[in-house]
């Protein structure tokens, strides 16, 4: 004989103290109810728990406490166990768990639906009367019974869920040769959603600590969730750091003439407009030299991310010469957009412009550089741009994303910094059942 129970089961899972921090984060980690619904349904299955509730001792819990509670001392009920040969859960499923916060929103609250059926063997030919009172022993002792045996359950499994999403948030991220890692500074609850606060450090090679983030200098802005599963929120602070890890200060050496022989004839044309004598030193070896000094600047503005760098250029008449015809300071700026594929984040530098020119040294003599302008920027832009956008475009491996069960991400811009969120379909494993 069988019969169906579905019922819920409410835990409390996670109290958290809203602390006042003194630091502001450099990351926030926001995670919504499908991500922990998702996660702590695995950890479920991970740590067994529909064959605990088909190991409920239902025969112990009858005979402990039974209808009304009172012990079982009657003969009638004497008689009704002693008929049963054996009394056990045959199938058991976990439903679609449901997430919420508590009233004081400083708790998650997780709704576990349960599907029961269990079943009993009797040598008795009474078998409806005695499943009826069956029954009536075992509803009043279920509940209880399920909730001392699963909770602890469900406790271990958000712990073990936990412990993987601060793992997760501390896997290093690869810039060329250093490398970006996340610490937990508090985590808080808010709503139905965990909220990991984050420091960051940059490590070089050999692990050595070479920046810490552990105060963003003016606070997050936090955007809302709206059914997202996760948002991933970075200070400008820090990418600023990983773009300058990327494109660390290089000299490039160009034979322009074999290189670029349109913009060499264009350079030389616009140098005869300075010094006639200058532009005829100009031979088939002449030599641009394009340094960029100390790292790029990135920063945000209105929701636009630009990346502005310092460059020193040279131009030598020929690959013999010692010296330079002259040196030019510039002031660039590119427009920056980042884009993702798959679970890599990318940054593509869009145009340059050279905002400020200036004469650093010069053996022609003394002339206004802003002659140069347009000359100069199509240089930079030809040599420059698509050296430091080939070492972009390999991005960076953001692995929270597969690891939360997306495909891909994708990134927006707040004020002062940057967001990424899912781009895929939620996919949601099947419910726990066995």
């Amino acid at each position: 004989m069988a019969g169906p129970w579905t019922f819920t089961l409410l835990c409390g899972l996670l109290a958290a103290t809203l602390i006042q921090a003194t630091l502001s984060p450099t990351a926030v980690l926001i995670l919504g109810p499908k991500v922990i619904k998702e996660k702590l349904t695995q950890e479920l299955k991970d740590h067994n728990a529909t064959s605990i509730l088909q190991q409920l001792p239902l025969l112990s819990a009858m005979r402990e406490k039974p209808a009304g509670g009172i012990p079982v001392l009657g003969s009638l009920v004497n008689t009704v166990l002693k008929h049963i040969i054996w009394l056990k859960v045959i199938t058991a499923n976990i439903l679609q768990l449901q997430v919420k916060p508590s009233a004081n929103d400083q708790e998650l609250l997780v709704k576990i639906p349960l599907d029961m059926v269990a079943g009993f063997n009797t040598l008795s030919f009474l078998v409806n009367a005695l499943a009826k009172q069956v029954m009536n022993l075992l509803v009043p002792s279920l509940p209880n019974l399920v909730k001392n045996q699963l909770c602890p359950v469900i406790e271990a499994s958000f712990n073990g869920m936990y412990a993987d999403l601060l793992q997760l948030v501390k896997v290093p991220i690869s810039l060329s040769i250093d490398r970006l890692e996340f610490d937990l500074l508090y985590p808080a609850i808010k709503g139905d959603t965990i909220q990991l606060y984050l420091g960051a450090k940059l490590l070089d090679s050999q692990g050595k600590v070479t920046k810490w983030f552990n105060n963003s200098a003016a606070s997050l802005t936090m955007p809302t969730l709206d059914n997202i599963p996760f948002s991933l929120i970075v200070s400008q602070d820090v990418v600023k750091a990983a773009v300058a890890a990327v494109l660390s200060p290089e000299e490039f050496m160009v034979l322009l003439d074999s290189v670029l022989p349109e913009s060499a004839h264009r350079l030389k044309s616009s140098i005869g407009l300075i010094n006639e004598k200058a532009a005829d030193k100009l031979g088939s070896t002449q030599i641009v030299k394009i340094l960029t000094q100390d790292t790029p600047e990135f920063f945000i503005d209105q929701g636009h991310a630009k990346v502005a760098q310092l460059i020193v250029l040279e131009v030598f008449p020929s690959s013999e010469a010692l010296r330079p015809l002259f040196t030019l300071g510039i002031e660039a700026s590119s427009e920056a957009q980042f884009y993702t594929k798959g679970d890599q984040l990318i940054l593509n530098l869009n145009n340059i412009s050279s905002d400020r020119i200036q004469l650093m040294n010069s053996g022609i003599g003394w002339f206004q550089p802003d002659v140069l302008k347009n000359i100069i920027t199509e240089i930079i832009h030809s040599i420059l741009l698509p050296n430091q956008n080939g070492k972009l475009r390999s991005g960076v491996p953001v692995s929270l994303v597969k690891a939360l069960g997306f495909e891909a991400a994708e990134s927006s811009l707040t004020k002062d910094a940057l967001v990424l969120t899912p781009a895929s379909l939620w996919k949601p494993s099947s419910p726990v059942s066995q």
